[in-house]
């Protein structure tokens, strides 16, 4: 019999919203119903509407898809696996820049300038503008006791040589200063130094 007063709908709707409420059974099935509509809802809707991330694999398909060169993966195996094709690249050689050169020998000449009574302080902000700064906190452990050298006695020379580094070996009237110049955004600084000689 169809319900004819707005009195007659609201005590139905107030019934049926209000039965989980009767009894902890009622909530529970009411509980395990959504659960059960939220789960079927997952499962069918992205196979309604095409899972974007199996795109082009027909479904349980476990045959390995190349995505692109040196690189595969299967759709049931796990993560994926990564294949070189190519060796690696080794860096380009160069001729040695000549501003590189000039870093070099400029910084060699402050790195030996150290007269007596010369604080650590001094003689790292004559070497700042040549040298980088991750660098610098590696130079303020340095003892200038200990540098033996007091000016540079010849030009230096490259001894590796690629587009974005060289390393040249400039003699001292100490030991041979091999100093490695890289390329950064603000020109050439120096990036290590070794004592070869």
């Amino acid at each position: 019999m169809p319900i004819r007063t707005n009195r007659g709908r609201a005590a139905v709707y107030r019934r049926l919203w209000s039965w989980p409420l009767r009894s902890p059974a009622h909530l529970v099935g009411t509980l395990v119903m959504v659960v059960a509509i939220v789960v079927s809802a997952g499962i069918v809707i992205p196979r309604l509407l095409g899972d974007p991330g199996r795109a082009g694999a027909s479904p349980g398909a476990g045959a390995a898809t190349t995505t692109s060169p040196g690189t595969s993966y299967s759709s049931t195996v796990g993560p994926p696996e990564t294949r070189l094709t190519a060796p690696l690249v080794s860096p380009t050689t160069a001729p040695p820049a000549p501003e590189a050169l000039k870093v070099a020998e400029d910084w060699a000449a402050a790195w030996v300038d150290h007269p007596q009574g010369t604080t650590i302080d001094q003689w790292l902000e004559r070497l700042r503008p040549l040298t980088t700064e991750e660098y610098l906190p590696v130079m303020r452990s340095v003892d200038l006791g200990n540098v033996s050298a007091t000016r540079v006695t010849g030009k230096p020379r490259a001894t590796e040589s690629f587009t974005s580094s060289i390393k040249a070996e400039v003699p001292t009237d100490g030991p041979t200063l091999s100093i490695t110049v890289i390329k950064t955004d603000v020109g050439w600084r120096v990036s290590r130094y070794d004592q070869v000689g």
